[in-house]
């Protein structure tokens, strides 16, 4: 369904709340006001940001810029940075290079252990894999390959023991042991875009296949089930997904892109929304033009979905499916809105 957009309105509850959104040509990390949408600052970040992630007990917010300039495939040279910025002053604390590994991209945090897993695409010497970082020194402490040479999202089971790295031209998940550092299963899949793992760690949801090998294929949601290492349920959708989240309360979110028939261009596209337990449809609502990440408020009751086309963030009442604001992310008029974070305020 198409959700007309409300006035915009202060959420209760929020005060004090960020939400940090990774401008890809910005290149920069803009900050957000998330009980009124109000913008705090902006803080400049090496070239084409991707992706953001917050880490509450070091209290920094990590984002990852993977190409130069262009995109997966048809970039000018793949960087090498994370950057770790206070989200409170919005200033950077340190820019880690990674170098030799590079086009760093999929972050996923195990705030328990004080790790953060960074994707990283491969090269002629290696494989793809991910990169191991110690959160309190900022500095790697390991790597795992995948098997692959492009993974590019990447999940941890709440266990903090197994991750789950997307490919997207190799027909398989990686299935990586945290623990002993190791690929230890690949999950056939037909290339794969983003992915979540559910909060009982019993199944990961996938979006498959790959968008530049859709043709001829059903597009949707793969349930893997992570004690068969096997595919078991297809959610199907109407169009090619690209992000993938689950919320604290079980709702599964996903991003459709959509172009139009012939030319190929972008047109508006939907998040799709499920149950992650019945596995039924929820509802649908339009958003810009090629969501790339979606993620959610604490409580379960926002969703943030940025499309980088349009460089737009779209809030959405989940409870409703209405859409409550467009964010307008600066983008030079090239591909913007990218990677999404919400920072709670400080307790």
């Amino acid at each position: 369904m198409h959700s007309p957009v409300r006035q915009q309105s202060p959420r209760a509850g929020r005060e004090g709340d960020v939400l940090a959104v990774a401008s890809q040509s910005g290149p920069a990390v803009a900050f957000y006001d998330a009980s009124c949408d109000r913008h705090l600052g902006t803080t400049e970040v090496p070239a084409q940001p991707h992706e953001l992630c917050f880490d509450p007990a070091q209290r920094l917010l990590w984002c990852s810029s993977t190409y130069r300039s262009g995109a997966y495939h048809a970039n000018t040279g793949r960087s090498t940075e994370l950057t770790a910025i206070d989200p409170d002053t919005r200033r950077i604390v340190e820019v880690v290079d990674l170098a030799p590994e590079h086009a760093p991209h999929g972050l996923a945090l195990d705030a328990a252990r004080g790790r953060l897993h960074v994707s990283v695409e491969g090269a002629a010497d290696r494989p793809g894999g991910v990169v191991v970082i110690d959160t309190a020194t900022r500095r790697p402490v390991g790597r795992i390959g995948t098997g692959a040479p492009g993974p590019h999202w990447f999940a941890v089971d709440p266990t903090g023991r197994t991750g789950y790295a997307a490919n997207k031209e190799a027909p398989f998940v990686s299935v990586v042991d945290l623990e002993r550092g190791a690929l230890t299963g690949k999950v056939a899949v037909p290339g794969s875009e983003g992915l979540a793992v559910s909060a009982d760690g019993a199944h990961v949801f996938v979006a498959a296949p790959y968008a530049g090998a859709a043709e001829g294929r059903t597009p949707g949601i793969r349930v893997i089930d992570t004690g068969t290492l096997s595919v078991t349920a297809v959610l199907p959708t109407e169009h090619v997904v690209m992000p993938v989240h689950l919320t604290s309360t079980g709702a599964l979110l996903t991003g459709e892109v959509r172009t139009q028939p012939g030319s190929g261009r972008q047109v508006p596209g939907r998040l799709t929304v499920f149950s992650a337990a019945t596995r039924e449809r929820l509802g649908e609502v339009e958003v810009g033009p090629m969501p790339l990440t979606i993620r959610s408020s604490p409580d379960g009751r926002l969703a943030y979905v940025a499309c980088v086309v349009s460089s737009t963030v779209h809030v959405i009442d989940l409870e409703t499916l209405h859409t409550l604001t467009r964010l307008h992310i600066a983008s030079h008029g090239e591909p913007g809105a990218h990677g999404l974070a919400y920072i709670p305020r400080p307790a």
